[in-house]
């Protein structure tokens, strides 16, 4: 179903760019992923001709979806199905509203943008942890990690755990909530129904958390839930952040790597991880990493990740001993 689903959707995409025109079919895919381009293209070039009535199906689509995100914007969700209810009646109304749903891109809890990190969490704190995860896995990382560390310390894990283990809130939910909040606060007007939370989500507020936030965190979630605490702390460094590392700090690092495993770590790395790493060994050292480079040939994409992993794993265990710092918000902010 999900793959019938997704062909149909690619037909209509391949159909809306042949209909667009070379020019402005040129400027969409500007705004589109590598491998989104290369899927669209290879349908519009098996595309060989596109029925006049298919056409206007499509833009028709194209000018209520248009016109359904005008609603949202001007006065929410109910609004917009007020409006498509009368003009295209419920059951066009709700169709439209789960294709846009599973597209829009604007943030629900736009208001928070306007309000400081202080202001807003002793706003959510009274509110359900449930209720503090899903507010925080949409609004921006910064603010997010700074509302985090002003709650009570139970609170804080129990948030994180949530965070980290959400999956997709239906816009129903969302909008509820939205207008309870907006009794209390302000008006808000800007919705998105895309998945919230999630691991991403948490690692990163937990990347811009200070280390007492952190520790206590991983700390009750280490009791309760050892497999996802382990899960995050994978993913709360990543091999390419080894560029926010100092010269000192890489000069470390590169003492305590196994050679082989930097080696297969840089068969991977982009040329700015790279470029950092090689500043930071001497010239024979260097001569030497590009020949072990050049000896283990091609490599499993798996052995690559795990040695970058490995190397992770040395990074956050020399951070979590002070012989290195990795730079991070809050009181472990580095200030020259």
């Amino acid at each position: 179903m999900q793959r019938d689903r997704r062909a149909i959707g690619l037909k209509k995409i391949s159909a809306l760019l042949i209909s667009l025109g070379p020019e402005l079919s040129a400027k969409v895919l500007k705004l589109m992923s590598d491998e989104e381009i290369e899927v669209i293209t290879a349908e519009v070039a098996n595309t060989s001709r596109v029925a006049p009535e298919f056409k206007a199906q499509v833009l028709t689509e194209l000018d209520e979806m248009r016109q359904a995100q005008n609603y949202m914007l001007e006065g929410g969700i109910k609004y917009a199905r007020d409006m498509l209810d009368k003009a295209l009646g419920a059951a066009r109304s709700t169709d439209i509203l789960r294709k846009l749903a599973e597209t829009s891109e604007v943030k629900p809890f736009a208001f928070a943008k306007k309000v400081g990190a202080k202001q807003l969490a002793g706003f959510i704190s009274e509110e359900h942890p449930q209720t503090i995860a899903l507010i925080l896995s949409y609004i921006e990382p910064e603010q997010g990690a700074a509302i985090l560390s002003l709650l009570e310390n139970d609170t804080r894990a129990d948030v994180a755990k949530r965070i980290a283990t959400m999956e997709k809130v239906s816009p129903e939910v969302l909008a509820e909530l939205e207008q309870v909040l907006t009794s209390r606060f302000s008006n808000i007007s800007e919705y998105d129904f895309a998945a919230a939370g999630g691991i991403k989500s948490l690692v990163n507020i937990l990347n811009r958390v200070d280390r007492a936030t952190e520790k206590l965190i991983f700390e009750r979630l280490e009791r309760e839930d050892p497999n996802l605490a382990e899960e995050i702390r994978k993913r709360l460094f990543v091999f390419e952040d080894i560029i926010m590392l100092d010269d000192s700090a890489i000069q470390r690092v590169v003492r305590e790597v196994d050679n082989k495993d930097l080696a297969l770590a840089l068969k991977g790395a982009n040329a700015e991880v790279s470029a950092r790493i090689y500043k930071n060994i001497s010239k024979r050292a260097a001569e030497m990493l590009r020949e072990d480079m050049e000896f283990l040939g091609p490599v499993r994409l798996r052995e690559l990740e795990e040695a970058q992993q490995r190397i992770v794993g040395i990074i956050r265990k020399l951070d979590e001993s002070g012989e290195i710092i990795i730079a991070r918000g809050g009181d472990d902010a580095i200030i020259v």
